[in-house]
């Protein structure tokens, strides 16, 4: 079992939400069970999922040994881009869904990773398992980070928190962006009608921060570069669907019609640089623009 110490920061934050914010991986209804189970206290006390933390609080939580997920090992071909004992970078492929779900319940990158990871998995929230601390969608390519380990885990999610952990993505979005560079600063939530997607929220949304820069202008189309300080849901789709430039190909929030050779939306994770884990030094990898999607830029510039 591993035990963590940590030091509430907020006045009047219920606990579980404070566990679930604070600990990477941690869900509320995880941390919920923990309460009921007795494994967290404060001050010294035992806690309750509706106690109020106070800053300097000092919460322990004993979190379980993790148990295995009923995911079966895959031999599928991984693009690793970096990978050592700490961490592994893949290079997702467009079409790849990240974890198992209803509808996909294998071929994806967590059974990917299991059969490649062997025994070298993060246990963060009790389920054995490769702990990839962020996503992307199924119909993006480009690099995603997992952890092999929960020192690594705890510590990756702990620069997604502090923005220390760096996203690069490259778009091509319809219509021009008139300004050479901008940022979307808008929260994001559940969309109120359709709960399958996520909209701009200004009022229930998590706060979400996309910075953006042209790199080049075609007829109707404008090739991006976004940078993200958060990791919403979406976030770049709905951001820039949000401000009238949705990306090329979003079938959810742009043009219902697909684009004949894309398979997916044009956005690509091509930059990621981090903290090392073991010793925090700077690394960072990048990966090129997949065919498809340079098949896409030289079809736009030659509209020019």
């Amino acid at each position: 079992m591993d035990r963590l110490i940590l030091t509430a920061d907020r006045e009047g934050e219920r606990l579980d939400a404070f566990l679930a914010r604070t600990v990477p991986g941690l869900t509320r209804s995880a941390a919920q069970r923990l309460l009921e189970a007795g494994a967290v206290t404060v001050n010294g006390a035992p806690g309750r999922k509706n106690d109020k933390t106070a800053p300097g609080d000092a919460v322990e939580a004993v979190l379980p040994d993790p148990e295995p997920v009923d995911v079966v090992p895959q031999d599928i071909p991984l693009d690793v881009v970096y990978e050592d004992d700490w961490v592994i970078v893949v290079n997702k492929p467009v079409g790849m869904v990240v974890h198992p779900a209803p509808g996909h319940p294998d071929g994806t990158l967590v059974n990917a990773l299991l059969h490649h990871c062997g025994d070298s998995l993060s246990g963060i929230n009790g389920q054995l398992r490769p702990g990839i601390v962020h996503r992307i969608d199924r119909d993006t390519s480009g690099l995603i980070i997992a952890a092999k380990s929960d020192a690594a885990h705890l510590s990756l999610a702990a620069q997604l928190q502090d923005h220390t952990l760096y996203r690069e993505y490259e778009a091509v979005c319809v219509g021009t962006l008139r300004a050479d560079a901008g940022t979307v600063d808008a929260p994001i939530g559940r969309h109120p009608v359709d709960r399958k997607k996520m909209a701009v929220d200004p009022k229930n949304g998590r706060p979400a921060v996309t910075h953006w820069a042209v790199i080049a202008r075609y007829p109707g189309h404008t090739h991006i570069r976004c940078r993200l300080e958060t990791g919403r849901t979406h976030q770049i789709r709905v951001h820039l669907a949000s401000i009238g430039h949705p990306l090329l190909g979003d079938m959810v929030y742009g043009a219902k019609k697909p684009v004949p050779g894309l398979a997916g939306q044009c956005l690509h994770a091509k930059r990621l640089s981090f903290l090392h884990p073991a010793d925090g030094r700077r690394v960072t990898v990048e990966c090129p623009l997949p065919d498809w999607f340079q098949a896409v830029l030289v079809k736009l510039s030659r509209q020019c």
